[in-house]
């Protein structure tokens, strides 16, 4: 078929294949968009450059994404008050849906109509990008442990290569490769595959690759594959977030060639790139790390990177003061560099360890503000640690998958490895930072703030080995949903609530999208955690299981809204933004107290589970809250969670145990003790 009967044949179907999208919210295979990876092949003859050379052009299909939908208002406050009521007594949800509802025939629907008419304006974008950028760039605390996740590769399979100058050799040169396979336009379109069979071949590629970009989405989903939003890959690298006074800025300057490399908390630059922009041999990488990591320079007294842990308002004062003392330039090469290696001289003593490391670390040896870190412990421990405003999981991941692939599968250095024979010492660059007294005085409170706030953090893990993914599947439930049943039981075990509680859902199958939310706290969670943890004796294993099924069923259909973009959390808050920008007293659903009880995220989760990917963490988002990691593995489900002291981590994750021994135990039709 020719590429002009093609184009025709898509033209003529385009409103049927809209209507057949809007229906996919009842495929229950799309919740699999908020976990799950989905595997790269890599072309032979990439050739050293390239990772491979993808068929169809990276950003391909970006033009005809779908446009991420604004919800309808009475379904936006149907859904919020239905999050509400597990949350609420009778009283005070009489209370929330009397002003739900009177905002919704007032101000709130001439707000939303203003949103969609904004919306119809700007079909380049969503309508919730530039509001979501503004709240990240607008917040004015720390970046570290506030905003930066982390997420730590696997080691390597070959364990003579985790060894830390042959693996920073390796990721190093990865990483260029997965830089120049994007600008090159080169690296396989982000694309969720329903049916890989009949989409994710040579055949119908070649196909795909000559329909117009302006259509090529409606040629994917044709059969059944779904490509996803890639405008945020170009921030991976060159970019770092700028401190300014009351709002910071994203500088992305792609003519830089060097790394930025920390060790010890001092800075080095050198060119990973040539100056044509091909990747310098692998010996010679090999050769400057090794010379970074031989350097016997000491730790500085007043390392500048912790600077980038300090409130943001508090930094973009103190940068202004070394741009005035004339560090302009060395400045401009920690910003502009393709990404920041950090180098660390510990050994990780266990999952524990790495967690607070990669989280956080001592403050001195990272640059929080780069887009992405990758760092390195001395036994060859990795991670990435990245900056959230720019961008979500899903590119960061794609990234973290391709580099752990490329680094195992086709290492370009091993322990026998020879270092180049070429000068470091002129190839390498230790900056060196001119400091005022200020300055000084500056990083020591930057140090001590640091401090304070790392030594309240407390993270613990938990591996349930009795079930996992397999075994529920066969019972016809959702592993997610199992998993954030027990947090609400585990949370109920130990404090006697049901609390509002947060799950991220990606929205990356539309144009622009970023995340939505799903409110994992329901009717059926708190009627059947109530069931099992305080009335086990008063319901048969049947009527157990019953309820079981409803709190799958239930949260399956939450799941498929949000990543159909049908969720309530990012129609209010675009609105909110609407009538702040306008000036606009704030209706009284703003400033009910259930609304800020429900955005007072007590349990914040976030999932993912990948080859690449050993675990993943972050902070809790409130002081009395829990971060939640997780993964629902084939054989095992797999917790890793931070608390400050306001909660008791350790009993926590007692007591989410617990209840998955306990819904285990029921699904294998027995009673519980």
């Amino acid at each position: 078929m020719s590429s002009c009967m093609m184009a025709g044949l898509l033209s003529t179907q385009y409103n049927s294949t809209l209507s057949k999208f809007k229906r996919l919210r009842n495929n229950p295979a799309l919740s699999v968009l908020t976990s799950t990876l989905r595997k790269y092949s890599s072309k032979d003859g990439a050739g050293i450059e390239y990772l491979h050379k993808g068929v169809v052009p990276t950003m391909h299909y970006q033009k005809s994404l779908p446009r991420l939908p604004v919800p309808k208002l009475e379904d936006t406050i149907r859904r919020y008050l239905a999050a509400q009521r597990p949350l609420l007594n009778d009283e005070q949800y009489s209370n929330t849906e009397k002003v739900a509802h009177d905002f919704q025939s007032g101000v709130g629907k001439q707000l939303h109509e203003e949103l969609v008419a904004l919306d119809k304006n700007n079909k380049h974008t969503s309508y919730i990008s530039a509001p979501w950028f503004d709240m990240y760039l607008s917040a004015r605390e720390s970046v570290v442990l506030n905003f930066n996740p982390f997420m730590s590769f696997n080691p390597d399979p070959k364990p003579e290569n985790n060894d830390q100058l042959v693996r920073a050799t390796n990721m190093v040169c990865s990483a260029v490769r997965f830089m120049k396979t994007l600008r090159a336009g080169l690296l396989e379109p982000e694309v969720f595959h329903l049916n890989p069979a009949k989409s994710d071949t040579d055949s119908f590629k070649k196909l795909i690759r000559w329909v117009p970009p302006s259509i090529s989405w409606f040629g994917a989903y044709m059969v059944n594959a779904y490509p996803l939003d890639m405008s945020q890959y170009f921030r991976l690298f060159n970019s770092t977030r700028i401190p300014k006074y009351k709002r910071d800025e994203l500088l992305t300057d792609d003519k830089g060639r060097h790394l930025l490399v920390v060790r010890r908390g001092n800075l080095y630059v050198f060119d990973a790139l040539d100056r044509d922009g091909n990747l310098i041999k692998s010996a010679e990488v090999q050769a400057h790390l090794k010379y970074i990591l031989s350097d016997p320079t000491k730790a500085p007294s007043f390392p500048l990177g912790v600077l980038t842990s300090e409130n943001r308002d508090t930094w973009a004062g103190l940068r202004q003061k070394l741009l005035d003392a004339g560090n302009g330039e060395a400045l401009h090469l920690v910003d502009s560099a393709l990404f920041c290696l950090c180098l660390d001289e510990e050994v990780m003593r266990d999952h524990i360890h790495i967690s607070h490391n990669m989280l956080h670390g001592d403050g001195c040896n990272r640059w929080y503000d780069k887009s992405f870190s990758i760092i390195l412990a001395k036994d060859g421990q990795a991670a990435i640690n990245f900056e959230h405003s720019w961008g979500d999981g899903v590119a960061v991941l794609r990234f973290q998958n391709e580099v752990f692939k490329d680094t195992t599968e086709k290492p370009l250095v091993g322990p026998e490895s020879q270092p180049a024979a070429v000068d470091s010492s002129s190839a390498v660059c230790q900056l060196e930072f001119k400091l005022t007294d200020e300055l000084k005085a500056g990083i020591t409170k930057a140090k001590e703030n640091f401090q304070a706030a790392v030594s309240k953090l407390t993270i613990d893990a938990m591996e349930f080995k009795k079930g996992g993914k397999e075994q529920l599947k066969k019972k016809k439930l959702s592993p997610d949903a199992i998993a954030q049943l027990a947090f609400q039981m585990g949370f109920l075990r130990q404090y006697g609530q049901t609390v509002g509680t947060y799950e991220s859902c990606s929205t990356a199958a539309f144009k622009h999208g970023r995340t939505e939310t799903i409110r994992p706290a329901t009717i059926h969670t708190k009627h059947c955690a109530k069931a099992f943890v305080e009335q086990p004796g008063q319901h048969t294993v049947e009527q157990l299981q019953g309820l079981l099924n409803e709190c799958s069923k239930y949260h399956g259909q939450l799941t498929k809204e949000a990543a159909m973009g049908q969720g309530f959390d990012r129609h209010l808050f675009a609105i909110r933004y609407l009538a702040n920008s306008k000036g606009m007293t704030l209706h009284s659903l703003y400033q009910d107290p259930a609304y800020t009880a429900i955005n007072h995220n007590i349990l914040s989760t976030s999932t993912l589970t990948s080859p690449a990917v050993s675990l993943g963490g972050f902070a809790p988002v409130v002081p009395d809250g829990f971060g939640v990691g997780y993964g629902v593995h084939d054989e095992w489900i797999g917790c890793n969670v931070s608390s400050y002291p306001a909660r008791n981590v350790h009993e926590f994750l007692k007591c989410v145990h617990k209840s998955l021994e306990d819904i285990f135990t029921v699904l294998d039709g027995k009673p519980i003790n």
